[in-house]
């Protein structure tokens, strides 16, 4: 098996991030996992979207708080898409799912999904926040949960492991090989994110790393064919 491939808010190089149209996409174009974000409504739903407010990627404007899910399903997310609730990504592929998650409130409410639909084996918890993942290590203390840095990344080895995470997805241009060497000897998976040129890849590959995030269904096909030996993550590791 070769790299993990994880598409990123879908296939959010070619459409609408945090869509039903880009999660479909990205399982169509044989992504091995699918990554998207989740804030809370103001009704307390999980709704899909990375920002806190939603003027970048709908044609409305405010704060995902501040809105009911009603609300954000009149929005307009690009080519007529609208803003999914995670129940309906669950029910739309049938791909692993890594669910970033920005505090502890979304993750109580995110344990509550998982334990009431038993998706623990279809889930992975990410997030850049150590609360968060630590609120989740205690309501859910079987599922797989994910630190993501950024700048932070020379000290993402040691704090995973206070956390219990088995992996970490850290920005590429902040990763160092010793950064990877560490998170290995210590049992931690390493992926990337954002990976969509072939010098990208070729970095990734130079690192040894367990995995990639991507915008681009090409780099899934890419790796499509890559040597035995190369290294693996399984998505549900």
């Amino acid at each position: 098996m070769g790299l993990l491939t994880v598409g990123h808010r879908g296939v959010m190089g070619v459409e609408p991030e945090n869509t039903l149209r880009s999660f479909r996409r990205a399982q169509a174009e044989g992504l091995d996992m699918i990554e998207l974000d989740l804030h809370l409504s103001k009704d307390g739903e999980l709704v899909v979207m990375h920002d806190a407010e939603v003027d970048r990627t709908t044609d409305g404007s405010g704060r995902v708080g501040d809105m009911t899910v009603a609300e954000l399903r009149g929005l307009d997310a690009g080519l007529g898409e609208r803003v999914p609730v995670f129940d309906e990504v669950v029910d739309a592929v049938t791909a692993p799912l890594q669910a970033e998650i920005k505090n502890g409130a979304a993750a109580r409410v995110l344990a509550e999904v998982v334990q009431r639909r038993r998706l623990h084996d279809r889930i992975w918890v990410i997030s850049f926040h150590e609360e968060a993942l630590a609120e989740t290590r205690r309501r859910l203390p079987d599922i797989p949960i994910a630190l993501v840095t950024g700048g932070s990344t020379p000290t993402a080895p040691e704090r995973a492991a206070r956390l219990g995470a088995g992996t970490v997805s850290c920005e590429l241009r902040h990763l160092r090989p010793d950064v990877v060497e560490r998170c290995h000897a210590a049992g931690i998976k390493v992926i990337s994110w954002t990976v969509n040129t072939p010098q990208e890849l070729a970095r990734a590959r130079e690192l040894g790393l367990d995995g990639v995030v991507t915008d681009l269904p090409e780099i899934g096909r890419a790796l499509a064919d890559v040597p035995a030996d190369a290294p693996a993550v399984s998505p549900g590791a």
